[in-house]
Order: structure tokens, then C-alpha cells, then sequence
């Protein structure tokens, strides 16, 4: 084994090395790959080369007003145009949130489709959603839309058990009548390959797809099918040397490369039943699945879709740019769907209220000396939203004047040392040591008390005004 061991002498510096090739603080963090990623099909080794993703036309689409409705009472009218707006704004002009879904069924859902597109955003293109039935096309081209995903379930729990065909060829000609009835109505179909990670690939899923791509030759490019990827259950895995079906990598080569669907029509769309929604997405990007289906904060059917927010960050950390994202967006959509009454965790990263609030004194110590010892990036920028301390008993004298300093707007040589915020701190300690509190202690609470202990302070740099 010492063979193998090398020797790491030790590089003294006055100076630090801060990496900030990866972590520019301007940026979330850069993910830079230094060698190609190996997967193994059919016993033999391939080789896919990350780099590409800085030139591939990646993207992003939305399921907001589809598979996020099915976790949640219905939007209205005007809460999804609302949304809509802001996702617009979110993508920006480049399109990387690419599309968005909608339901056709109900006088609603075709209002709602209409104001959208009065806003006149050329992304996210509006896209429908329609069952299996040939019949269901109509309500697409009355619409006017381009495209539309449509059912496609492949998984012989699906084909058997749930909608009780009696053969497989009976489903897949079934499935092919409805794509020659979008074909015939002038729709792009994007077929939904629902259950995917638990379906016979060789069996079923591959000459199925085989089948889509031979009636794709037969209309123009901007019509041929699109396939979705749909992993209902959330069994896929990033791994390499995964067996298919819940392999990712080798899904996505086999579709690509050996059943012949080019990239820029394949599409994944995960569910969050293990916890491997987001890192899923991100790994269908790297083996070559241009788009990435998510929805924002990850609200979809039960546990859950690709959180959007993540995708957009995962996307610029991949890229290295922010291609026209305006991040601060995220924010207010955020607060937006916390006016309508939907719930989001104050830890949920991004805009969890308290995703970057820290309550231990060691980490406020920090902030206090550079914000970027604990913070992920430049938060105030990216998403209007400086990193905070929320004060406790275990947050101690730096934690107060972090929170003092904020209070104030000081930064720099200006701010206020911990030594003179100490009566507040006391206070603090007070509340927990001799008054038993077990809650953290509020902003207004503590301006009181800024105002009380620190009077000079208070006219200084807020003037005669009420506090509250």
C-alpha cells in the first residue's frame, strides 16, 4: 500500500487561496469538470464528455400549472397568469425556461392559456397536456397551440394492471393512433413515457420509441415527436454501473444513440419519492437529455417535482453564466406563492425564510468578519436577500452585533463593535438564563431594544422615528 501513498508537503502562505475560480462570490458556485465521465453499456466502456454542456442548448420546462396543480387546491385565473409573468421575467429573454404545460379542459384552463399569451413572452412557450384519446387533439389546435404532451404510460404496471390492455402491441398501436391524430391536427406531440424506471426497455420502451422515430420522418422537424422521460415513482439513480431500468445514464444513451431520438427531443421529468429529484435532473442534462422538467419550489404530485429555482441555479453553476436569468425573480415568486397560501419550509434552500439566517454565535462570528464565510454566495444580489442572524441563546455577543450592524446598515470601518452592543447582548442572555424563554427573539423586540440600550445609536442612524 505505501507505494501507492503520495506525500502532500505543506505550502505555507500569508496570503489565503479563496478559490475563486469555483467560488466567485457574484456567482452560485461554478461546477467544473476535468475528465471525461464513464459509463458501462453493454459491458464496454463509454465515455461522455461533460464539457459539452457549456455548448449544448440545455434548457429548462415548466409543470407548474400541470403536475404542480395535482399537489395543491387549483390556482386562479389570475394567479396563474401572475406566475406565468414572472417566469418570463425569470427566464429572461434566451429562453432557458423554455415551456410550460397547460391543462384544456375546462372554460379556466382555456382562459387562463389566453391571458398568458396575451403578455406577449416569447418564453416559456405555452405547451397542453391531453389524454391518449385521438378525440383530444381537437381541443389542441382549437387552442392553437404547437404542441402538447400526451399520456404515453410504458411501464407494464400501467399497460396491464391499470389501463387493461390486453397486449402490449394493442397499447403501442393504440398510443401510435393518437400521435398520427396530433400529426393530422398540425400538433407537435411530445409523448410522456409514464413509469419509465420500472418498465421492460427492450421489451417495450425501446421499439415503441423506435416506432415514434420512423413517424417522425414522415412530417416536417418542427412536428417530429418529442419524448419525455417520465420517472413516475422516483426509482431512477445517478450512479454509474446502475442496472437499466433505474439507470439514468444508460436510459438516456440507449435513447439517444441506439434508438436514435436526438437530444434536443428528449426530456426528464422526475418525481421526489427518494430524494433524487433534483441531482436526477442535473444528471440527465450530463448524459444528454437537453431539457429538464421542474416545477417552482417543487410542488408537484406527492413528494414532488425538479424545484425550478434549482434547476436555474444548477443551469448557471453549469454554464457559468447567467445567460439572461434575472435569479432576484425567485424571490419574488417566493413571496408570491406564500401570499396564496402555499406552504414553503423556512429551510428550503433559496427562499426558505430562513435559508440564510444563522442562529449559532461561531457562524455569526463569521458573517461578522466576511459574509462569505457562511454565506453561499452573493444572496443580496442574486436574490435580494442579505444574510441574516436571528438571535437566540446560542448566538452570543457576535450573533448581536451582526444583527446590530444590519439593523443600522453599517458596513465596513463604520460598523459598531460587539464590545458596545454588549447591554443588548446581556439582554439577550437575560431572557434565556433568567426569564426561561424557549423562543428566538423577534426584530421588533429587538429594536425596542436597540432603542433603549443604544440611544445614540437610534438617533444617529434612524432618527426620532417609532420603532416597531
Amino acid at each position: 500500500m505505501s507505494n501507492t501513498l503520495k506525500c502532500y508537503p505543506l505550502v505555507d502562505t500569508t496570503e489565503p487561496n479563496l478559490l475563486e475560480e469555483t467560488f466567485d462570490y457574484s456567482m452560485p458556485p461554478l461546477i467544473r469538470f476535468d475528465g471525461p465521465v464513464v459509463e458501462y453499456v453493454d459491458g464496454r466502456p463509454v465515455e461522455f464528455d461533460p464539457q459539452t454542456l457549456k455548448t449544448r442548448d440545455i434548457f429548462i420546462t415548466d409543470t407548474t400549472f400541470r403536475d404542480g396543480q395535482q399537489a395543491r387546491p387549483p390556482y386562479t385565473v389570475d394567479q396563474m397568469v401572475r406566475i406565468y409573468d414572472l417566469l418570463g421575467q425569470l427566464g429572461g429573454p434566451n429562453g432557458v425556461i423554455r415551456q410550460t404545460e397547460f391543462f384544456l379542459y375546462t372554460h379556466n384552463d382555456r382562459e387562463t392559456l389566453d391571458r398568458c399569451r396575451e403578455l406577449g413572452h416569447r418564453y416559456p412557450e405555452c405547451t397542453g397536456w391531453i389524454r391518449a384519446v385521438p378525440g383530444d387533439f381537437r381541443l389542441v389546435k382549437e387552442a392553437g397551440l404547437a404542441e402538447s404532451g400526451m399520456l404515453t404510460s410504458c411501464s407494464d404496471y400501467h399497460i396491464f394492471e391499470k389501463l387493461k390492455f390486453k397486449s402490449r402491441k394493442q397499447c403501442m398501436d393504440s398510443y401510435c393512433e393518437v400521435v398520427d391524430a396530433a400529426f393530422e391536427a398540425g400538433v407537435r406531440p411530445r409523448c410522456h413515457l409514464e413509469d419509465i424506471t420500472r418498465a421492460d426497455l427492450p421489451g417495450f420502451v425501446f421499439p415503441f420509441v423506435e416506432r415514434l422515430m420512423r413517424m417522425s420522418e414522415q412530417v416536417p422537424e418542427e412536428k417530429s415527436v418529442k419524448v419525455r422521460m417520465c420517472d413516475t415513482m422516483g426509482f431512477g439513480l445517478s450512479f454509474p454501473g446502475v442496472e437499466l431500468p433505474r439507470s439514468i445514464p444508460k436510459l438516456i444513451y440507449s435513447l439517444n444513440k441506439e434508438v436514435g431520438v436526438p437530444s434536443s427531443r428528449l426530456e426528464w421529468h422526475g418525481h421526489n419519492d427518494f430524494h433524487k429529484v433534483h441531482i436526477n435532473g442535473a444528471t440527465a442534462w450530463l448524459y444528454g437529455c437537453d431539457a429538464l422538467n421542474s416545477t417552482l419550489f417543487g410542488y408537484g404530485e406527492r413528494t414532488g417535482n425538479p424545484p425550478l429555482e434549482g434547476a436555474v441555479f444548477e443551469y448557471i453553476a453549469l454554464k457559468g453564466d447567467l445567460c439572461g436569468i434575472r435569479t432576484e425573480v425567485i424571490s419574488e415568486l417566493a413571496d408570491y406563492m406564500r401570499s396564496i397560501g402555499l406552504p414553503i419550509p423556512d429551510n428550503y434552500p433559496f427562499v426558505g425564510r430562513a435559508f440564510n439566517v444563522t442562529r449559532a454565535g461561531i457562524h455569526a462570528g463569521g458573517l461578522r468578519q466576511d459574509e462569505r464565510i457562511y454565506n453561499i454566495f452573493d444572496t443580496t444580489t442574486l436574490l435580494n436577500r442579505p444574510p441574516r442572524v436571528m438571535l437566540t441563546d446560542k448566538t452570543g455577543s457576535d450573533g448581536v452585533a451582526l444583527w446590530v450592524n444590519e439593523f443600522f446598515g453599517l458596513k465596513g470601518d463604520e460598523r459598531i463593535s460587539k464590545i458596545k452592543c454588549h447591554k443588548v447582548a446581556r439582554w439577550v442572555m437575560d431572557q434565556y438564563e433568567k426569564e426561561g424563554r424557549m423562543t428566538a427573539i423577534s426584530d421588533e423586540e429587538l429594536e425596542v431594544k436597540v432603542r433603549e440600550l443604544m440611544p445614540e445609536y437610534y438617533l444617529k442612524y434612524k432618527g426620532n422615528g417609532d420603532a416597531g
